[in-house]
């Protein structure tokens, strides 16, 4: 599967796929189309950082 790390540490972080493309700015079908491809290692650190933003953030915002 396409993408396993992100999917993997969106799982471990207890959040939503809706909720990392909020962040993202994007809407949820689209990230899970973005999610079909492998992305570049810098989109990857991207996404990883907004994960651990909301992860870390109580209120769930980033």
């Amino acid at each position: 599967m396409k993408n396993e790390d992100l999917r993997e540490a969106i799982s471990k972080a207890g959040l939503k796929h809706w909720q990392v493309a909020e962040a993202v700015g994007i809407h949820e079908g689209n990230f899970s189309r973005l999610l079909r491809k492998e992305l570049s290692i810098e989109k990857k650190k991207e996404i990883h950082n907004i994960i651990d933003n909301l992860k870390n953030d109580p209120k769930g915002e980033v």
